[in-house]
């Protein structure tokens, strides 16, 4: 339905990105593409992550992964969920409870001193332990973070002078997507996690501040359900949208590395798509050498499944400098997003 409200046009994408966005009446879904019911296969290089290798950061073998592609849009990868059951409860932990700390950046910090926003978690957990409880937490607060290369979000760009070390898990974790989609000796160098509330949305806009395109942006889903609008290079050209589950990973390459895109609309998760369950005990995999998925504990587990009951995060991983590649004495500037969350 939304595909066909519109033509090309200089409004195409905001009209179709207000329409999924819409409240009341609630838009018809029937255009929107779920990957997870799609066999539109894209050929992944399965030798370049061994098994071992994607255990090790809670993936399964990448054989067995589930990857897609877009006509008409080449260099966009899909791949629904490839994380090894019981996996994904540390990486939302380590969303919440870990990248948040500082040194790293949050949207916090621009009203709240240092020592405010030191221990977010630890400030949030009592209130998110208890089921009665109305008090919004720190957490519940907690709109983004930037990691690695913190991007300026007046200027939209990044700067050597702010920069913190990236986390490694984080990385090996990128580090090995990336490769399974051709892209070996990824670097990961700026991360932003958002933090999407039930009512959130991310305004349309195109990742163009890193100073190398020829690496991928690579995107996480964790928690509740999102429609995404993948659009073309130009800010007119109309988007198709498509469903982005608990797991499921975005890789945007080549040709589609600089295409607009946004996110209108946070949707509930439908049964069996929530690989994070919210009820009761999780069971983590055993862990392996060298493996940086660890346990979570049942007080961790329970913040983390009162949070993602009407929640979702999302991270992005990107490449800023090409190999060898220094920043220019003079900053870009970049464009700006439409509409924030």
């Amino acid at each position: 339905m939304a595909a066909s409200m519109v033509e090309g046009g200089e409004d195409s994408f905001r009209k179709i990105f207000k329409f999924y966005r819409r409240r009341n009446p609630p838009p018809d879904l029937s255009d929107v593409i779920d990957f997870s019911r799609c066999i539109v296969p894209v050929n992944l290089d399965t030798a370049a992550v061994s098994d071992v290798e994607a255990t090790r950061v809670g993936l399964q073998p990448v054989r067995e992964w589930r990857a897609f592609g877009l006509r008409g849009h080449p260099g966009f990868i899909f791949i629904s969920d490839p994380f090894l059951r019981g996996t994904q409860p540390f990486w939302l932990r380590q969303c919440l409870k870990i990248y948040p700390q500082k040194p790293n950046i949050c949207n916090l910090d621009m009203h709240m001193s240092p020592l405010e926003t030191q221990d977010i978690w630890g400030q949030s957990v009592h209130s998110l332990r208890k089921s009665n409880s109305k008090a919004r937490t720190l957490l519940e607060r907690l709109r983004w973070v930037t990691l690695g290369y913190h991007y300026n979000w007046d200027t939209k760009t990044y700067s050597p002078s702010s920069h913190t070390p990236f986390p490694r898990d984080l990385h090996l974790l990128s580090a090995h997507m990336t490769a399974a989609c051709g892209f070996p000796g990824f670097i990961s160098e700026a991360g932003i996690l958002n933090y999407y509330r039930s009512d959130s949305s991310l305004g349309i806009h195109v990742d163009e501040s890193e100073l190398d395109h020829t690496r991928p942006l690579l995107s996480f889903s964790f928690g509740q359900s999102a429609i995404f609008l993948l659009g073309g290079p130009r800010r007119q050209d109309p988007p198709t949208a498509m469903l982005m589950h608990s797991g499921d990973v975005m890789v945007m390459s080549g040709p589609s590395r600089l295409l607009y895109h946004a996110v209108p609309r946070i949707l509930p998760a439908p049964p069996g798509r929530l690989a994070l369950e919210t009820g009761g005990s999780i069971q983590t995999p055993p862990p392996q050498e060298g493996s940086v998925v660890e346990p979570v504990s049942e007080e961790e587990w329970a913040v983390c499944s009162r949070y993602i009951q009407s929640s979702r995060v999302n991270v992005t991983v990107r490449q800023v400098l090409a190999p060898g590649q220094k920043f220019p004495e003079t900053p870009r500037s970049h464009q700006t997003t439409d509409t924030g969350q």
